[in-house]
């Protein structure tokens, strides 16, 4: 997980006018997330870079915990005004500090095909999570065509890079492998960059499911 960390700390100023650009993604993704947040939640988020989720969704749960890997996004993060019911911290999400099932849900946005080693950010999801508990999983997916490569070059030449390309249906395996039962997948934003929005149960065994049986379902 460390290998982006120097690319966040020094893209952490940019980060939230650069994600500006995906506004309107984003619009779509708090109002797709918002039914499932209840008030007595409390929610753990990984990777939250500048508070693009956390701060639009926290005044609707009881307690809200973003974290990040990299101190400066942490630091712009809290320049913000935000919400009482919200914290910030930087932590690895690979190695988290809190007990087992601690949380009602998690949210890991856009991060997953970043990490070297998804999988242990979500065997670490997975423990903190109480029994039913909530993962949120939106992440820009990729289609194999030609210019999606290109996209990946270039993104390499800034040096960030993508270590998971998936599509949706290779995201929704990923969770399904590790321990994650998805209930709701949908792809939002544009066909340039789409995300994929997906919100899964944790299970006490590996699900079976095919992702393909998976629809996208309304709430």
């Amino acid at each position: 997980m460390d290998t982006n960390r120097q690319f966040w700390d020094g893209f952490s100023k940019h980060y939230t006018g650069f994600m500006g650009r995906s506004q309107g993604t984003y619009q779509q993704l708090c109002q797709t997330l918002r039914p499932f947040l209840k008030r007595d939640m409390e929610v753990l988020e990984l990777a939250c870079g500048t508070g693009q989720l956390s701060i639009p969704l926290s005044p609707y749960v009881r307690s809200w915990e973003a974290t990040d890997f990299s101190a400066e996004m942490i630091r712009q993060a809290e320049k913000q005004v935000y919400s009482s019911r919200l914290h910030f911290s930087v932590q690895d999400a690979t190695r988290l500090p809190y007990g087992p099932e601690s949380f009602d849900g998690v949210v890991i946005s856009n991060a997953l095909h970043v990490m070297p080693h998804p999988e242990k950010a979500l065997g670490e999801a997975w423990r903190v999570l109480k029994p039913e508990g909530w993962l949120f999983a939106p992440t820009f997916v990729w289609s194999k065509s030609s210019s999606a490569k290109f996209r990946l070059w270039v993104l390499g030449l800034w040096g960030f890079r993508v270590y998971h390309p998936w599509n949706a249906e290779e995201l929704t395996a990923c969770l399904s492998e590790n321990g994650f039962a998805v209930v709701y997948r949908q792809v939002l934003g544009s066909p340039l960059a789409p995300l994929c929005c997906l919100a899964a149960k944790k299970v006490t065994e590996k699900c079976s499911e095919s992702p393909q049986s998976l629809k996208p379902a309304p709430f």
